[in-house]
């Protein structure tokens, strides 16, 4: 009987506070989405044909050997191989992920996050969740630029986080379970436009994107409190706060600020963009018996896609 192959996967993420502001030394909260997930399989080939890897999702392929530089893929495995000490292995290294594309769930860092572990399985080699994130980080760099490292770290551990860039990421302790819904604008966002775009408004105008760069700071800070607590009626206003600042960054979108106000007038508890914006996903703080009455609103309003997800309390 043939052996099965090795596989891994990673789940996609949500930011629930704090997006670009983390660019700029504030701190972000991410919580992992493990209802949509990035998958990697290895299985051996034959002697001498070194590794291909296959994305399904997107019919392509690439043989290690021939693949540039700047191929996101390429690069996570070229990564594991030099932190294993090992050489290219005779196999194929299949993708597949049903986490939407350019939509703010960390498509990217998931499926990198996905094969590194996989082929690292493949090799023997064991990595601890930093050795991921780290590995995934300069992957991240080819997807985004100046990425942050807080889609790395949320699905490298699949917890919830407090992540200040340059710091050790710290554990967020959940204490209450979190229902949020996730809908897609169907409008994709690129992060990397995005996140320049955002610094070139910082370059022209310092004081007041350092002045909304630290409140949400604070407010990220008050809903790390609120988490904690377990207070989730305080987190609503605060969402709302957050996409306010967002706005003021000029990384809404129409589309985004619809889904907000229809899930604020269908009795979320809050709402906001999550992710680069312009595009992407917004996600809604919804009470356990409202979630599909918000679903339906979102739904009316436009949203392509809607899926809930929960944050369970910390054990």
């Amino acid at each position: 009987m043939a052996k099965a192959p090795l596989q891994a996967s990673a789940p996609g993420k949500a930011i629930l506070f704090g997006e670009h502001a983390v660019v700029y030394g504030q701190p972000a909260i991410a919580v992992p989405v493990s209802q949509v997930r990035a998958i990697a399989s290895v299985e051996p080939a034959s002697p001498g044909s070194g590794l291909t890897i296959v994305a399904e999702d997107v019919n392509e392929s690439a043989a290690l050997a021939t693949a540039p530089a700047d191929h996101p893929l390429a690069a996570a495995a070229r990564a594991v191989l030099a932190h294993a000490g090992a050489s290219e292995p005779d196999a194929t290294l299949t993708i597949s992920s049903t986490i939407p594309i350019a939509s703010g769930l960390g498509s990217g860092a998931a499926v990198s996050t996905a094969l590194v572990r996989a082929l690292a399985d493949h090799l023997q080699c064991r990595l601890e969740p930093a050795d991921v994130s780290a590995l995934v980080f300069e992957v991240e760099k080819i997807h985004h630029g100046t990425p942050s490292g807080i889609d790395n770290a949320v699905i490298a551990y699949e917890r919830p986080v407090y992540f200040i860039s340059g710091q050790p990421v710290e554990h967020l302790v959940v204490g209450a379970p979190l229902t949020l819904l996730v809908a897609d604008t169907g409008y994709p966002s690129c992060t990397k436009e995005v996140v320049a775009a955002v610094r070139k408004a910082w370059q022209d105008a310092p004081a007041r994107h350092d002045a909304l760069f630290g409140q949400i700071g604070e407010l990220t800070n008050a809903a790390r409190g609120a988490l904690e607590a377990g207070n989730v009626q305080v987190l609503g206003p605060l969402m709302d706060q957050n996409h306010e600042y967002l706005r003021e960054l000029a990384v809404s979108s129409d589309e985004l600020d619809v889904l907000v106000e229809a899930a604020r007038f269908a009795d979320a508890l809050g709402a906001k963009l999550s992710g680069a914006g312009r595009g992407g996903n917004v996600i809604a703080l919804v009470e356990e018996d409202q979630a599909d009455a918000v679903a339906e609103a979102l739904t009316e309003a436009g949203a392509a896609k809607v899926f809930r997800t929960t944050v369970a309390p910390s054990s």
